[in-house]
């Protein structure tokens, strides 16, 4: 497998969706999903140096990616936005519309993270949601290129010229996807511009990306890789591996599944890997070297994090890096701080760069 030896983009996490805490299951109201706080995350992320910043979207949680991401696009100048679209909320060719709008106000900084799960109060099966998500992403691509879609699909049934709306580089923004069921790795192979993996073993990251890459070159395609997970980092591998069991230090069982239900992927298969993670760790949470799973008790989706002092992190990351990452998605609790901690002690390490189009 090739290795990845260009600049990684480095990208932080704003916790839209109700997903900040000290403690995981301890509300804070400091730390609520709000403009003023999330806002916050975004400005001093930029200041750090991140690339990126995910915008995350879930509809009984928190406020809304969109209408945050326009907020907040005159408060930034460097960093970029990956904002999540839920396929199915909004018609097309006005999504189309709205993301190209957005991408004007960011002068061409916009990126887009495509979500594949049920709309609220909505249930669709797996199948069908998948043929949805692809439908969407081709008419949406092809109307941000500035093309005409004549597409009369299952979901999406279009005879129409592209919005006058462009965006800055006359074509679309980059689109983030990820999931591990069959329909979704044959989605992001056709459609995605970068997938974005979960925490894994280092055995199961490098067999997925050996997969996805073998699909997407069946269809004349490249894709990028991404890897979301959680950090904690500290002066050193001890006081790291404290504050990690800070963060769940006041969790029982019963409100951390509370917490993980309330997501409208907490049934995906993503979510049930996750799952069979922690049960594969040892007593103290960790499934191999600086791979801790204990945060995914208190959360739905990304289940781990990275551990260590900030040199171990580097390496982690940068052994992420010699398997085809190039992307990385990072948050750390409180989001703010661990941002601050990050930022200063492992970001100025990494080789990284904003990702071109």
């Amino acid at each position: 497998m090739a290795s990845s030896r260009r600049p990684c983009e480095v990208s932080w996490f704003a916790a839209l969706c109700d997903d900040d805490y000290e403690q995981l299951g301890v509300p804070n109201a400091d730390l609520a999903s709000s403009w003023d706080h999330c806002s916050r995350i975004v400005t001093t992320a930029e200041r750090l140096g991140f690339d990126n910043i995910l915008l995350p979207s879930g509809y009984d949680l928190g406020i809304d990616p969109v209408a945050f991401a326009a907020g907040v696009a005159g408060r930034t100048s460097t960093i970029r936005l990956l904002v999540a679209v839920r396929c199915g909320e909004l018609w097309v060719p006005q999504l189309a519309r709205q993301m190209a709008t957005l991408d004007q106000m960011l002068n061409g900084r916009l990126t887009i993270n495509i979500i594949s799960s049920e709309m609220p109060g909505e249930s669709l099966d797996t199948e069908p949601r998948y043929r949805r998500t692809a439908e969407t992403m081709r008419a949406l691509r092809s109307l941000l290129n500035g093309d005409p879609v004549s597409r009369h699909g299952e979901f999406v049934k279009l005879d129409i010229d592209p919005p006058r709306a462009r965006t800055v580089s006359g074509v679309s923004p980059l689109l983030y996807f990820g999931g591990l069921s069959e329909p979704a790795r044959e989605v992001a192979a056709r459609e995605a511009d970068v997938y974005l993996m979960w925490p894994d073993t280092r055995e199961r990251i490098t067999e997925l990306i050996d997969d996805m890459s073998q699909r997407a070159a069946r269809h004349d395609r490249v894709l990028r890789f991404g890897y979301r997970t959680h950090v904690v980092v500290r002066e050193t591998e001890d006081e790291a591996r404290r504050a990690a069991e800070h963060i769940v230090g006041a969790l029982d069982d019963e409100t951390g599944a509370a917490i993980r239900a309330r997501s409208l992927d907490s049934r995906s298969v993503g979510v049930r890997r996750q799952a069979e993670l922690r049960v594969a760790s040892s007593d103290d949470g960790f499934v191999e070297p600086h791979l801790w799973t204990g945060i995914g008790r208190g959360r739905s989706g990304c289940g781990a994090a990275i551990v260590g002092d900030p040199t171990q992190v580097l390496a982690k990351l940068n052994d992420y890096r010699s398997m085809g990452v190039d992307a990385f998605i990072l948050s750390g609790y409180p989001h703010r701080d661990e941002c601050e901690r990050f930022g200063a002690t492992v970001l100025p390490m990494l080789d990284h760069a904003s990702l071109s189009g």
